[in-house]
């Protein structure tokens, strides 16, 4: 089975055993950006009681973000953790996003993705997840997110080295699918339900994964 088969037949497994995701969590595309940034090193469960103080406080949009002084951003982002270096993460992102599409999300999404991954990548403390999880669920971008899931699941199956880099990951998803942001989205939240249910760190629950047929015997 080449590699493009084999990756369709993996998610077609893990989509008929799970059913749809229903991801990324958000009412807003700026609300998912946001969320992206608070979820690093941290449960959604945090990011998400952070993103529920700032929109108790009003604090949902990028102008009434932007206007914030850094020190009640930061408390009202306390749940997410490291809530000061998030909150400057934030305004980092406020600024970019200033500078390239006049606080609109609509207007940066038109600028495309070749032209937007490179930029969103230099702003200070959005690293390539991050990157990847703006442009593909904020923005419909069609761009995969490799996460730690992602790599402890390539990694049992034999489909990456264990030293294999992000961009490498990426580019085995993206180099065998077909350009859909739709795919991508369900494909990149199935392999993390997976990661989170069965291909656990330690015990993993082998038999029951909707990927056991796919494992080298």
């Amino acid at each position: 089975m080449n590699r493009r088969s084999l990756l369709y037949a993996m998610y077609d497994a893990m989509l008929e055993a799970l059913g749809p995701s229903h991801w990324w969590p958000g009412e807003t595309p700026f609300e998912v950006a946001v969320g992206a940034i608070l979820t690093q090193n941290t449960s959604w469960s945090n990011t998400a009681r952070a993103i529920a103080n700032l929109r108790a406080a009003g604090a949902l949009t990028p102008t009434s973000l932007a206007a914030l002084p850094d020190t009640r951003l930061a408390e009202l982002i306390r749940p997410a953790g490291y809530f000061r270096l998030k909150a400057a993460r934030l305004k980092s992102f406020l600024r970019f996003l200033r500078d390239e599409a006049g606080l609109s999300m609509a207007a940066l999404d038109g600028k495309g993705l070749a032209t937007l991954r490179p930029k969103l990548l230099e702003v200070k403390g959005v690293g390539p997840e991050t990157a990847d999880s703006i442009l593909l669920y904020a923005l419909g971008q069609p761009t995969f997110v490799v996460d730690a899931y992602t790599r402890r699941i390539l990694s049992r199956h034999g489909m990456i080295p264990e030293d294999a880099g992000y961009d490498e990951m990426r580019d085995l998803f993206m180099g065998a699918l077909d350009p859909d942001p739709a795919l991508y989205n369900e494909y990149h939240a199935l392999l993390v339900r997976v990661g989170k249910d069965f291909c656990r760190p330690k015990a993993p629950h082998c038999a029951a994964c909707p990927l056991a047929p796919f494992l080298e015997r």
